[in-house]
């Protein structure tokens, strides 16, 4: 391999490696189209794309911010979003809730196992829902003892927040993923 060649795969190791700061004083907006705009240092990203690194456990913090184009090449991280100014912090949240829309179930009215398939008749904080999920994959994940994830065959997610809170009538219809 060539000296220059070396340099080159070098250079992008560094670069794919390299951990670039999100800094309060950059800035995201809304375009007139919908799409996020970032202006970090004296650059203009016209589409990004922000991703949860913890979307479960530190759900504001370590946020990736890529470009939407090419969804593998990070842009930067946001350590805290807190520390984002209000007008950048407003259009970050607004595209999380987009991306990470997770109705939290509150009650559930049935549950039927059908061909392979169980049919979940629920309540959410979003509304009353119907959604279908495959008994053979990993459609339920535990989070804690009394945090579940569910994931439909649309690949939508819903949120069980405390198990325990649920009537006993609703978690024996839940046993079968427990």
């Amino acid at each position: 391999m060539s000296e220059n060649a070396v340099n080159i795969f070098e250079k992008k190791a560094e670069e794919m490696t390299a951990m670039n700061i999100i800094s309060p004083s950059d800035t995201f907006t809304l375009t007139a189209g919908g799409t996020v705009m970032l202006d970090h240092e004296g650059t203009r990203y016209n589409r990004v794309k922000i991703v949860r690194l913890f979307p479960f456990s530190d759900a504001d913090r370590y946020l990736s911010v890529r470009d939407h184009d090419d969804s593998d090449r990070e842009i930067g991280i946001i350590e805290d979003l807190e520390l984002m100014n209000k007008e950048s912090r407003d259009v970050i949240r607004h595209q999380l809730d987009l991306c990470y829309f997770t109705p939290v179930i509150n009650k559930i009215m049935n549950i039927k196992d059908e061909y392979g398939f169980a049919y979940f008749h629920v309540m959410t904080d979003k509304g009353e829902c119907r959604f279908a999920i495959n008994m053979g994959s990993n459609a339920v994940t535990k989070l804690s003892d009394t945090r579940l994830i569910i994931m439909d065959i649309d690949e939508n997610r819903f949120e069980i927040r405390d198990v325990e809170a649920l009537s006993q009538k609703e978690k024996r219809m839940l046993d079968l993923f427990l």
